[in-house]
């Protein structure tokens, strides 16, 4: 090659680069204002999905403490007072008061279908399922609702130690004392069971002739 050919590559590499650099400045914002968009929409969905979980769960913490009240009135009040931040969310928390207020009124049917039409699904049908087979108390045999309860208590569901209480009762109601306080003791060896839920197995216990902490 000679030295004009070389000279002449030489100048041409230099216009490639000065073109590819003033593209690079002419446009390259571009390219940030891509990147930075994929970036940033992927946070923003991170962000939006982590928000609507931990909204969920705070309503769902909500909903359960509401349930653990041990009056009507104090269940129907804190139910009410739920803040839900979705219509899905809203229509739960007044089915369930609702549904509280005529099984005070003692039209437990009518609260029992108020739930059984709700279409939801997750904890919040879980929750829908759960009270409605604490309202079909007079309808339904003890065995059956057992059945519905032990597959709420399934490890990791928030109504476990509650499902674990309504399965010691339906015992109770077929006069299974033994069984009843087992299921019972469980609850107050669980690292999870709420003051107020150990208070009331600990009651049940002494009322059926056992001791909490000694086994039936």
């Amino acid at each position: 090659m000679s030295d004009t050919d070389s000279f002449i590559d030489e100048v041409n590499d230099e216009v490639r680069r000065d073109r590819f650099y003033g593209m690079l400045r002419r446009y390259g914002w571009i390219a940030v204002v891509v990147v930075l968009a994929i970036v940033g929409g992927a946070a923003w969905n991170e962000w939006k999905k982590s928000s609507e979980r931990a909204s969920a769960e705070a309503f769902g913490d909500a909903i359960l403490d509401a349930l653990d009240q041990p009056e009507s009135e104090d269940r129907i009040a804190a139910l009410e007072a739920v803040e839900a931040e979705t219509p899905g969310q809203q229509a739960l928390a007044s089915f369930l008061a609702s549904s509280e207020a005529a099984a005070g009124a003692e039209d437990p049917a009518r609260a029992a279908a108020a739930l059984d039409g709700l279409q939801l699904e997750g904890i919040y049908g879980d929750i829908a399922t759960f009270k409605k087979l604490i309202l079909e108390t007079t309808e339904t045999s003890a065995a059956e609702r057992r059945e519905g309860f032990r597959a709420l208590a399934a490890p990791g569901n928030p109504l476990r130690l509650l499902a674990e209480e309504q399965i010691a009762l339906t015992h109770v109601e077929e006069g299974e004392t033994d069984q009843a306080i087992t299921v019972l003791q469980s609850i107050l060896d669980d690292a999870e069971v709420t003051q107020g839920l150990r208070q009331r197995a600990s009651q049940l216990i002494v009322a059926l002739g056992g001791e909490p902490g000694s086994g039936a």
